[in-house]
C-alpha cells in the first residue's frame, strides 16, 4: 500500500532549441509544429501543477522516446507560470477597468468570484476577482462604479478581505448582510447601466439584480465581452490539463449505460435535449477526468446529451490524450467549445424542450436558447443526484482509497507526535509533511483542497488557510487542527483531526468530547427512507447546544468519487434540504467548535449511506452510516466521564477496526504508537 506510479519523466536537461525539438517530433512521428508545441505548453502551465511531473506528456502519446520527452520538460520549464493575480498595481487595475467602462458607457460592472462553470474551483484565466481586488478567498463579489466600489464577502473572509483588500479602493461589506445590488441601486444615478457578463452569473441573479436595479431606475446591461478581460493584458491562457479516461474498473458502469439511462429519462419527459456545464457531471457521464483547476480533476467542458443517448462534448480537443476518442465512442462527437453558441441555436430553433439546470448554468446559455425559440426546461442537471449514489465499484474503490490515505494520515499523526517536541515546528511545516505522507501512497493524484492546518487561535478560524505571515508554530500545552484531504483514482478523502500538543487546556477537552458525542450521535443513527441532512443536523449539536455553544457551519457535505470534495447531493445542515439520503451516498461527518483567539475543534470522518439490517420487529427498512475514514481520535483530548458506555463502545470499536485496517501497512514504531492510539477507553 506504499508505492506509487508515475509517468515517465527523464532527467532535467537543458533545452537545445527548436530545430532539435522538431527533429525529434519527426523522428517520433508526431505531427506537430513547435510554436503549436509552445502554445499547448502554455496551457499546460495554466493548469494548475500535477503532482506527477510527467503526466502532462500524455498529450503528447504514449512511451514516448526518453530524449523527446526530456526535451519537452526542458521547454515547459522555459515557459513562465502565469503571475498570481493578486500581485500587481490594483489601483492601475482599477483606473484601466473605469476606462474602459466608460467608453462602454457603462456606470458600473459586477464582478464575481467564479468562472464560466461555476464551480468551486477556477482556473488562473478566471481569477478576475483577485487580479482587480487582491482577494483570493473561494467566494466574494465586486462591484467597481465610476467612482466607488465595493467588495463583499462572507464571515470566513472577513479578516482576509481587510488585509488583502485595499480600504482606499474599497468599501468592504458582508456578503449575506448587504445584497450588492441594493448597495448598487442606492449609489447609482437614475438611468445608470450596469454591466455584468452572463457567462459569470446564473438565472437567478440575474432576477433579484434586476428587481434591485429597477427601484432605482437603473438598468442591468449584459456585455458581449468582459471589459475586465480586454484590460487584463497578461492574462493566463485557457488551461489544458490532459484529459484522460477513468476505466471502468474505478468507474463501475459504462458511460454508455449511463447516457442511455438519462437519454430514456428525456424521452419520457418529451425533453430533445439537456444542457450540461457542470464539468464533474461531464466528467462522470464520460467516464473522463482532467487537471483544468486546482484540486479536483476536472475537465472544463460543456455538453449537449439528446435523448438517443448521443453527446456533443465542446472542448478543447488539444487536451485530450491521444486515443481518448476511442474511449469516448461514436456516439461522442468532440466539438469546439465556440461551437456551443450555433448548436443551442440550432436545437432551439426546432421549439424543443431542452432542459438546463437554473441553479448552475450561466444565464448565456439561457439567453441563446431562448432567443433562438426552445422551450427551456429549469430542471436540475439529470447526472448531480445520479453521481451522488456510487455504485459498488466506486464504493469498493472509495473504501480502498480510504484505507491507503489512513495510512498516510496515521503514519503524519506518528510523525507529528515527536515532531512538536522542539518546540519550532509550523502549521505550513506540518501540513507540507503530510502531503508527503500521502504523496507516497498508490493511485494518489493530488489533495482534494487546500489543507486547513491551524494552530492555536488559528485553529477557530473555519476556513483558515495558513500563509507566510499567519504561519504559527505548535506551541506547547495548546491544540492543532488539521482538515486535509486526497485525491485518488478510486476515490476523494476529507479528514479533520484535532490534536493535543502537550497537555490541552480542561476546557478544550471538555469541547472536545461534546463534539465527539455528536459525531457518535451520527455515526450511529438509524433512519428510514425519505430522511434529509436537514432532518438529523440536530443529533450532532445536542450535546453542545445543552451546554449554550453551537458551530457555524453544516455538519456534513457531498463527498464525489475521484470528483469533487464538496459534491451537490444531500447535505447535513440546519438549512432546509429536500434531497433524501439513498444508498450509495458519501457525506462528511464533521461536528465542531470554535473558541475565537483560543482553539478549533473538529472531528470529521467521510461516512456512506448503506441499507441497515433488519431489526427484529421493526415496521419499516431502515438506513445507517459506515464510517469510511480510518484514523485514531487523539485520546487525549477525551474527557471520558462524558461519554457513556454506547459512546465508549462505539469508539472501541472504531479504533479496533482503524488498528486491524491501518496497523499492518506501518513500520514497528507508527505499529506500536498507533496501538496505543488506538488502545480501548
Amino acid at each position: 500500500m506504499d508505492s506509487t506510479h508515475h509517468t515517465s519523466l527523464p532527467a532535467t536537461e537543458p533545452y537545445r532549441g527548436d530545430a532539435e525539438l522538431a527533429r525529434l517530433l519527426k523522428a517520433a512521428g508526431i505531427d506537430r509544429d513547435v510554436a503549436s508545441v509552445r502554445e499547448l505548453l502554455r496551457g499546460v502551465r495554466a493548469a494548475p501543477e500535477d503532482v506527477d511531473a510527467g503526466h502532462f506528456l500524455k498529450l503528447f502519446g504514449t512511451d514516448l522516446p526518453d530524449e523527446l520527452a526530456a526535451q519537452l520538460a526542458a521547454l515547459k520549464a522555459l515557459i513562465e507560470a502565469p503571475p498570481e493575480p493578486q500581485v500587481g498595481d490594483i489601483a492601475a487595475r482599477v483606473a484601466a477597468l473605469r476606462g474602459e467602462l466608460a467608453r462602454l458607457g457603462l456606470d458600473g460592472f459586477v464582478i464575481p468570484r467564479a468562472d464560466e462553470f461555476q464551480g468551486e474551483y477556477v482556473p488562473a484565466r478566471g481569477e478576475r476577482l483577485a487580479w482587480i481586488t487582491g482577494f483570493t478567498g473561494s467566494a466574494g463579489i465586486a462591484v467597481v462604479l465610476r467612482d466607488r466600489a465595493a467588495i463583499f464577502v462572507d464571515g470566513r473572509y472577513t479578516l482576509q478581505a481587510q488585509t488583502q483588500v485595499s480600504g482606499s479602493l474599497y468599501e468592504r461589506h458582508h456578503l449575506t448582510e448587504t445584497f450588492h445590488g441594493d448597495w448598487i441601486a442606492g449609489t447609482v444615478k437614475k438611468g445608470g447601466r450596469i454591466g455584468y457578463d452572463p457567462w459569470l452569473h446564473t438565472v437567478g441573479w440575474i432576477d433579484r439584480m434586476k428587481t434591485a436595479l429597477g427601484r432605482a431606475g437603473a438598468e442591468l446591461v449584459a456585455v458581449d465581452a468582459n471589459p475586465l478581460d480586454a484590460v487584463w493584458h497578461d492574462r493566463p491562457s485557457a488551461p489544458l490539463g490532459p484529459v484522460v479516461a477513468q476505466t471502468l474498473a474505478h468507474a463501475g458502469k459504462s458511460s454508455a449505460d449511463k447516457r442511455a439511462e438519462i437519454a430514456a429519462e428525456l424521452k419520457r419527459n418529451g425533453e430533445l435535449a439537456a444542457v450540461l456545464t457542470q464539468p464533474d457531471g461531464i466528467a462522470w457521464l464520460l467516464n473522463i477526468r482532467g487537471g483544468d483547476v486546482p484540486n479536483t480533476p476536472l475537465p472544463l467542458s460543456y455538453a449537449l446529451l439528446t435523448n438517443d443517448g448521443d453527446v456533443d462534448l465542446f472542448i478543447d480537443s488539444r487536451k485530450l490524450v491521444p486515443g481518448l476518442e476511442v474511449h469516448l465512442g461514436n456516439q461522442v462527437s468532440v466539438r469546439k467549445p465556440e461551437e456551443l453558441r450555433g448548436a443551442l441555436e440550432a436545437i432551439g430553433a426546432t421549439g424543443a424542450k431542452v432542459r438546463v439546470d437554473p441553479v448552475w448554468t450561466a444565464s448565456w446559455v439561457f439567453d441563446r436558447l431562448t432567443e433562438a425559440g426552445a422551450t427551456v426546461v429549469k430542471e436540475r442537471d439529470p447526472t448531480v443526484f445520479r453521481k451522488a449514489a456510487k455504485n459498488s465499484v466506486e464504493i469498493a474503490g472509495t473504501r480502498a482509497a480510504h484505507a491507503r490515505d489512513g495510512v498516510a494520515v496515521t503514519r503524519f499523526l506518528h510523525w507529528l507526535s515527536g515532531a512538536v517536541a522542539a518546540g519550532t515546528l509550523t502549521e505550513i511545516e506540518a501540513s507540507d509533511r503530510l502531503f508527503e505522507f500521502r504523496k507516497e501512497q498508490a493511485l494518489f493524484r493530488g489533495t482534494s483542497f487546500d489543507s486547513i492546518s491551524g494552530a492555536g487561535p488559528n485553529g477557530a478560524v473555519v476556513h483558515y488557510r495558513a500563509t507566510p505571515e499567519t504561519n504559527r508554530v505548535l506551541e506547547k500545552d495548546s491544540v492543532y487542527l488539521i482538515d486535509s484531504g486526497g485525491q485518488y483514482l478510486d476515490g476523494t478523502t476529507d479528514i479533520t483531526r484535532t490534536v493535543a500538543v502537550g497537555t490541552p487546556p480542561a476546557e478544550a477537552k471538555r469541547h472536545f468530547t461534546l463534539v465527539l458525542k455528536g459525531h457518535i450521535a451520527l455515526a450511529t443513527l438509524r433512519f428510514p427512507k425519505g430522511t434529509t441532512g436537514s432532518q438529523i443536523d440536530i443529533l450532532a449539536r445536542q450535546y453542545l447546544w445543552a451546554q449554550g455553544l453551537d458551530y457555524d457551519h453544516g455538519t456534513g457535505h457531498g463527498v464525489g468519487s475521484f470528483l469533487s470534495v464538496h459534491e451537490e447531493s444531500a447535505r447535513i445542515a440546519k438549512t432546509p434540504n429536500t434531497v433524501a439520503l439513498v444508498p450509495g451516498m458519501i457525506l462528511s461527518n464533521e461536528p465542531g467548535y470554535y473558541r475565537a483567539g483560543e482553539y478549533g475543534i473538529r472531528i470529521e470522518n467521510l461516512v456512506l449511506v448503506l441499507p441497515a439490517a433488519d431489526i427484529p420487529g421493526g415496521e419499516h427498512p431502515m438506513m445507517a452510516f459506515e464510517s469510511l475514514t480510518l484514523a485514531p481520535i487523539d485520546r487525549a483530548l477525551i474527557e471520558p466521564a462524558l461519554l457513556n458506555e454506547t459512546e465508549k463502545a462505539w469508539l472501541n470499536a472504531y479504533h479496533a477496526r482503524v488498528a486491524a485496517k491501518v496497523g499492518p501497512h506501518l513500520d514497528a514504531d507508527a505499529a506500536a504508537w498507533l496501538a496505543t492510539a488506538t488502545a480501548p477507553i
